[in-house]
C-alpha cells in the first residue's frame, strides 16, 4: 500500500512569514494570528505554492475514492482517443491499460527535469500571484521566472520582504536552467 506523502506548509500574515511545518503547526500558527485579529493570514502548500483552506488541513486524505484498485493506488478515469489509437493500444502486450502505464512511465523519465522545472515555476507563480501582486517589480519578476532567468528574478525581488523573497526563491529553486 502506498503511503500518503508528508506535506509541509508555510503561513504568511500579510507579507511576513510566521510559521512553517506540518499541517498541525500551520493550523496553530494561523489560528493564533487570526485570534490576534491580524489581517490576511494565508497558508501555502510548500510543494505546489497553492493557498490551502484551513478546513482541508483538518481532514487530510478525505478524498473520495472511485473505481479502480485502491490498495494498489490505481484510479479509473476516462480517456478519449481516436479509434486507431485504441486499436494500437489493444494490440499491445497486456492491453491498453498496461501500454498506457508504460507510455506514461517512459514519458515521466524522459521529461523529469523539464517537468520539475515547470512545476517549480508554477509553484512560485501561484505563491507570488496570491501575495506579491502589489509589490514593486512583480510583473518583471514573473517574466524573469517564466524565462528561466534566475539573475533577473533575484534582481527584481531584491527589495521585497526578506522572508517572502526567500520563500519565492525556495519554491522556484528547481525552475532555473541548468547550464
Amino acid at each position: 500500500m502506498q503511503e500518503e506523502p508528508i506535506h509541509s506548509y508555510t503561513v504568511f500574515q500579510d507579507l511576513r512569514q510566521i510559521a512553517s511545518g506540518n499541517a498541525d503547526a500551520a493550523l496553530q500558527a494561523a489560528h493564533r494570528a487570526m485570534e490576534r485579529g491580524e489581517p490576511k493570514v494565508l497558508i501555502f502548500n510548500d510543494q505546489t505554492g497553492e493557498t490551502v483552506e484551513a478546513a482541508l488541513l483538518l481532514a487530510p486524505g478525505a478524498a473520495q475514492r472511485g473505481p479502480g484498485r485502491p490498495k494498489l493506488g490505481v484510479v479509473a478515469r476516462e480517456v478519449t482517443l481516436l479509434p486507431r489509437h485504441w486499436e494500437w493500444l489493444n494490440a499491445q502486450p497486456g492491453g491498453a491499460s498496461v501500454a498506457l502505464r508504460k507510455l506514461v512511465e517512459d514519458a515521466r523519465k524522459v521529461n523529469a527535469e523539464k517537468d520539475r522545472a515547470r512545476l517549480a515555476r508554477e509553484a512560485a507563480y501561484r505563491f507570488l500571484n496570491s501575495i506579491a501582486a502589489n509589490l514593486s517589480g512583480y510583473e518583471e519578476a514573473l517574466r524573469a521566472l517564466f524565462a528561466g532567468n534566475q539573475e533577473a528574478f533575484e534582481l527584481k525581488t531584491a527589495k521585497w520582504p526578506k522572508n517572502l523573497r526567500a520563500y519565492a526563491l525556495k519554491l522556484s529553486a528547481d525552475g532555473w536552467s541548468k547550464g
